[in-house]
């Protein structure tokens, strides 16, 4: 079939798995000729854990907000059979303790690639811009608009309303798009995941697997095996309603429709999760914690939870002779770049029901579904092999 994948931010936690998959010719073989890798910093292929693979092209150092758009186009025209490129999978992100500055940010990114791979690709066929659970207000907590926006979160609920409108850059990028590509030829979905659980090579502003996996090795250490792990989290969070979105999920599922769509469902937004039914951290955590040697409880019913990040920076000496012991990588288990506090927000403060409908999803003819374990312990399986946990 002769096709050809971009993907914009693939050393993210959702960008490495699209790289992985089509190397491993998802869904099947002889579909793809060629993967081109965009990462923001340096990655080389050893570090990556992507198969060696002679159609795999990485391309780092190409600032999307440097320069004029046709400074942009030029970068971009550097790059063998650019112009040969049917898929493009947009899942970039500069994240900003400026919310107005990664507002303008999101937009103008998004937009200047576009826009490029429509100039510079006859071939372009399908682009995917990946947005989130934020479409549904899930990041305004216990605020979110109830009265309009309910579960199971369907694609069909209407967007924010005013004042949550004007502040999610979601919004702007999928008016720009869909004006852009009213009169082209190529299709388009916006998809929607909810927190993403994945591998990633390189530090990560934010990644709940690698935290998680760092909290729960260095518990084994600490506490030791077979010591029970309370859940670190408030009660309501506990028992809140989710689906968990694994990368490598994601990935499967947003490949499958960028070949499955026609051109009817044009725009269309799509909710990308790991099963049809929800679950909750009563369920996952003792599965989770089993993976370490552990007993997954549940909080504490006195006084306040273990803090993820508080936890490991108490210990962290204890972490240090573990990267000693077993050659681990350095400077990643409390990283500045690191977003401070946010395993708290998610762990805590994501205390409500949040599940999505996966009714439109599984329609198309997709049919996998993972469980807890292949979820959580296929990523730590990579965290392993790439020397981040023991």
């Amino acid at each position: 079939m002769s096709k050809s994948a971009l993907i914009f931010g693939a050393s993210g936690v959702t960008g490495w798995a699209f790289v992985n998959e089509i190397l491993n010719d998802y869904p099947k073989e002889e579909i793809w000729d060629k993967v081109y890798a965009l990462t923001n910093r340096p990655l080389n292929q050893s570090d990556s854990l992507w198969p060696n693979d002679e159609r795999l092209t990485i391309v780092s150092g190409i600032d999307l907000l440097k320069g004029s758009q046709e400074d942009l186009e030029g970068a971009f025209q550097k790059i063998e059979g650019i112009e040969k490129v049917t898929h493009v999978y947009y899942l970039a992100y500069k994240a900003s303790s400026d919310l107005l500055q990664e507002y303008k940010d999101a937009v103008e990114m998004f937009k200047r690639s576009t826009t490029a791979m429509d100039h510079l690709s006859s071939a372009l066929e399908f682009v995917v811009l990946q947005t989130g659970a934020k479409m549904y207000g899930c990041h305004l907590l216990e605020n979110h608009p109830t009265d309009y926006i309910h579960v199971p979160l369907r694609e069909s609920h209407p967007r924010l309303k005013s004042p949550y409108y004007e502040t999610l850059f979601y919004h702007p990028q999928l008016e720009w798009i869909t004006s852009y590509s009213k009169d082209k030829s190529w299709n388009w979905c916006d998809t929607r995941p909810d927190i993403i659980i994945g591998f990633v090579p390189n530090q990560n502003f934010y990644s709940l697997a690698t935290s998680i996996a760092v909290f729960l090795s260095l518990w084994a250490e600490v506490e030791g095996k077979g010591s029970a792990c309370p859940y670190p989290g408030s009660h309501k969070a506990w028992v809140a309603k989710s689906i968990d979105s694994s990368s490598d999920m994601i990935a499967r599922q947003t490949i499958h429709l960028s070949l499955a769509l026609s051109k009817s469902s044009k725009g269309e937004g799509f909710n990308v999760a790991d099963a049809k039914e929800p679950k909750s951290w009563e369920t996952k955590w003792p599965e989770i914690c089993s993976y370490f040697g552990l007993k997954g409880v549940g909080p504490p019913s006195e006084g306040e939870p273990t803090e993820v990040r508080t936890y490991i920076k108490k210990h962290f000496n204890a972490w240090q002779n573990l990267e000693k012991k077993h050659g681990l990588r350095t400077g990643i288990a409390d990283s500045e770049l690191t977003f401070k506090g946010f395993e708290y927000f998610l762990l805590t403060q994501f205390d409500f029901d949040r599940q999505y409908d996966m009714k439109k999803m599984y329609e198309t003819g997709f049919k996998e579904e993972r469980s807890t374990l292949q979820t959580w312990g296929g990523v730590f399986d990579r965290m392993k092999k790439a020397k981040i946990i023991p």
